[in-house]
């Protein structure tokens, strides 16, 4: 596996840790036009989001309204647009600040600013994930084979690995993720919960498939029900994307052990 370390480019080769609270990386961005079965598709959808020096608000991969009537088009307008956007700003922002501190020899305010980094590196992270993580209909409750095969092995079947995601995602405290990951030690796939972006997971693990659970998600919809929400996210889950990002995290694991 490779190292995870703090720095712009490395966080994400691998998919890495976003429910940790690793903050770097290239993120990802809005689809190419390479076939889902490329090694390369996901790695190429990073390169969008780390521009000139600072990272950036990804384009979606599909218009405002393509998820109605599972999301609504003005919800993920404002969610895209506006929350996941001031994460972007003040994950750079935190960045220049701790330049700032490094340049001066000035550490007075590290603890904040490292707070500031690990919660809108995270935000950022998990939000570009989560774009991706649904997609125009859905998979239509087609799991690729390889899917298929790490929930049978990890979690016995598909629909126990279902209802798990389903229930932790529900039961998150306050705000926060579900977040189906692999777990590149045992070899076999987690789900977590992460509150707020970057508290209550695994270091190392490499996250295929989020669920967003803050109230900014779905509350212009669904106000307080959550489950209903979580219930039309799972109706629209890219089961491909999470596939190709198992693939990858297997692909950079054995790569990193040659």
């Amino acid at each position: 596996m490779e190292t995870i370390i703090l720095s712009r480019r490395g966080m994400l080769k691998i998919g890495a840790a976003a429910a940790a609270g690793l903050a770097g990386g290239r993120l990802l961005g809005a689809e190419t036009q390479q076939p889902a079965s490329s090694k390369e598709t996901r790695m190429n959808q990073l390169e969008s989001t780390y521009e000139n020096g600072e990272y950036v608000l990804p384009e979606l991969p599909y218009g405002y309204d393509a998820l109605e009537p599972l999301y609504d088009a003005q919800t993920l307008k404002i969610h895209h647009d506006k929350h996941h956007a001031k994460y972007v700003t003040n994950f750079n922002a935190a960045l220049k600040k701790l330049e700032k501190a490094r340049q001066g020899s000035d550490f007075a305010t590290i603890q904040a600013v490292s707070n500031e980094l690990a919660f809108n590196g995270s935000g950022h992270v998990l939000h570009s994930l989560f774009w991706h993580s649904m997609k125009p209909g859905g998979n239509g409750g087609q799991i690729p084979d390889e899917l298929q095969s790490a929930f049978e092995d990890s979690f016995g079947s598909a629909d126990a690995a279902m209802k798990q995601f389903v229930a932790a995602t529900n039961a998150v405290e306050g705000s926060g993720w579900g977040i189906l990951a692999f777990e590149p030690i045992s070899k076999k796939l987690l789900i977590l919960q992460s509150e707020k972006h970057q508290n209550l997971t695994v270091w190392g693990v490499m996250p295929l498939l989020v669920c967003d659970v803050w109230e900014h998600a779905y509350y212009l919809k669904f106000q307080n029900n959550r489950a209903q929400w979580v219930d039309n996210f799972m109706q629209l889950a890219n089961w491909d994307f999470a596939a190709e990002c198992l693939a990858e995290a297997k692909s950079a694991m054995q790569s990193a052990r040659r």
